[in-house]
């Protein structure tokens, strides 16, 4: 298999910006620090991917997927058979076409990963290709959300790659960037921790459609996009205002001021939902291989503290969520959140005594280049203290961070107890889509959280084709979620990104998606 991946044609794209080439600069909340975006679920992965790869299906604004490199479809009234029919004229960026091989190769390494291909593939679900063209699904049991499994978005979404490179094992890293999608990613370029390259792909045949949301026609406008690293706020800020960039998706909000006095800069939402604090516990190692463990870190959590200490504007944040789906979604729900809307210490010191905690350290990880998840890692440290646990926060890049948290050993071999990630909608608003909430046994996702229950919970939610039955499971999983604590709502609210005036086009995408965006001057 590692032999097919290196045998994948190279692709040498290596051309300096010319002065007539339209340039956008950005600046995102992380650097760009892989270029697999199936071995990898940090958000990089996914905003790297989105850029050169293409999906089978892609989800629209409401959330529902609409067919992307699919022309059509076909499907048996048991809704167990599927037929689906690509594109024609779909060319990779060496050149070479697109083909059904490609395509099921790529759901193949996908589903070895990711919790929504593990799940439909728990199914029975078997792909092959038919001809160059067509490739079926084969299903043995009910699963009611096909086209939404293979419009997974984010952590580990389902972008096709040439069919050699797809049949790496989804245990090793990619080398080749080669995909489909609307730009080319200049791997001579790229310099982890400062710079990652795209340019426009001149043959990316896109959708008739309008773009809407991650679905429809993506038109690249610009000739090339500059991922550029500043991880210093007040450095970027000013180069946003001087229009050494021209993109900063998430200016610390305490900068927000000073961007509104800029005439030159405006605010955009991208993400129309919001962001929601996930604080994550290590279910394989002591203290939180206890459930009464977690109840206890569950107590000392105050959302209000936490959106406070990370600078969002009160306008910008609700005063509680406990939904696992995030508040603002068809999903949100109550179910088990009652008591939950403040921090109950003297509970949590009860819970914490009942688990037999023994005073041991707690090693928190930190990520030092993300300021909301630094300050909300300050602000749950201080409450574990008030509780009785003893709490050790160790500051780390979040690129170290995100490779170290899936170390499933003890802390005297490179383990860890708890981390703090920022997640979306797009993560978050299903119980299939949800990476955090999935919790098979065992677990390959950071914190390894196992429970059968909630996962046959889950099963049922996926296998239901009934909205009311799928709305009544979605509370039972809820309230089973409250007593397995799989991770914790730290709080959810708006960021703006803020773009120089001469930017247009930017759509309510969720993740920072640069096809459509014009550049003026």
């Amino acid at each position: 298999m590692m032999a097919l991946a290196g045998a994948a044609p190279a692709l040498i794209v290596s051309r300096p910006a010319r002065s007539a080439d339209k340039v956008l600069k950005v600046v995102l909340a992380v650097d760009m620090r892989g270029i697999d975006p199936v071995f990898n679920t940090a958000a990089y992965a996914a905003y790297h991917g989105y850029l050169v790869y293409d999906q089978l299906f892609a989800l629209d604004s409401r959330g529902k997927p609409q067919p992307q490199m699919v022309d059509a479809w076909e499907v048996s009234p048991d809704r167990k058979a599927w037929k689906f029919r690509l594109r024609s004229g779909l060319k990779f960026h060496d050149g070479s076409p697109v083909r059904a091989n490609d395509a099921t190769a790529s759901i193949l390494r996908w589903k070895d990963r990711d919790v929504v291909g593990k799940a439909l593939f728990s199914a029975g679900a078997k792909v092959e290709a038919v001809d160059d063209l067509t490739f079926t699904l084969e299903l043995s049991d009910s699963f009611g959300l096909v086209l939404d499994a293979l419009a997974k978005p984010l952590s580990n979404a389902l972008f096709v790659m040439p069919e050699a490179v797809a049949r790496t094992p989804a245990t090793a890293q990619i080398s080749s960037a080669v995909g489909s999608g609307p730009f080319i990613f200049v791997k001579e370029e790229w310099r982890p921790g400062s710079k990652a390259v795209y340019v426009r792909n001149p043959d990316y045949a896109a959708r008739p459609e309008k773009p809407d949301g991650l679905a429809g026609g993506k038109v690249a406008k610009v000739d090339r996009v500059e991922w550029l690293s500043m991880p210093d706020q007040n450095t970027a800020i000013s180069a946003l205002g001087a229009g050494e960039i021209d993109y900063l998706q998430n200016p610390a909000m305490d900068t927000y001021p000073v961007l509104k006095a800029n005439p030159k800069v405006r605010f955009v939402t991208v993400d129309p939902t919001g962001s929601m604090i996930w604080i994550r516990p290590n279910h394989l190692q002591p203290p939180f291989d206890n459930p009464k463990a977690r109840l206890a870190l569950l107590h000392t959590i105050d959302q209000t503290a936490i959106l406070q200490a990370i600078g969002a504007p009160a306008e910008n944040t609700r005063p509680f969520c406990g939904s696992f789906f995030m508040c603002g979604t068809p999903m949100e729900t109550r179910a088990g959140t009652a008591g939950l809307e403040k921090p109950d210490l003297e509970k949590a010191k009860a819970l914490l005594k009942e688990s037999g905690y023994d005073g041991r350290t707690v090693l928190f990880m930190q990520p030092s280049d993300l300021a909301a998840n630094f300050n909300a890692t300050v602000v749950v440290a201080e409450g574990m203290r008030k509780a009785g646990f003893k709490v050790e926060i160790q500051p780390l890049d979040w690129g170290t961070l995100s490779q170290r948290r899936n170390n499933k050993g003890p802390m005297d071999k490179g383990g860890w107890n708890l981390f703090i990630t920022v997640a979306t909608a797009l993560d978050a608003s299903t119980p299939l889509t949800n990476p955090y909430l999935a919790t098979p046994c065992p677990n390959d996702v950071a914190g390894f959280p196992c429970d059968e229950e909630l996962q046959r919970l889950r099963r049922s939610w996926w296998e239901s084709t009934d909205e009311a039955e799928r709305a009544r499971l979605a509370d039972q999983i809820q309230v089973r979620a409250y007593q397995v604590v799989p991770y914790i709502n730290g709080g959810q609210w708006k960021q703006f990104t803020a773009v120089r005036t001469t930017v247009s086009g930017l759509g309510e995408t969720t993740v920072p998606v640069f096809w459509e965006v014009v550049k003026e001057g």
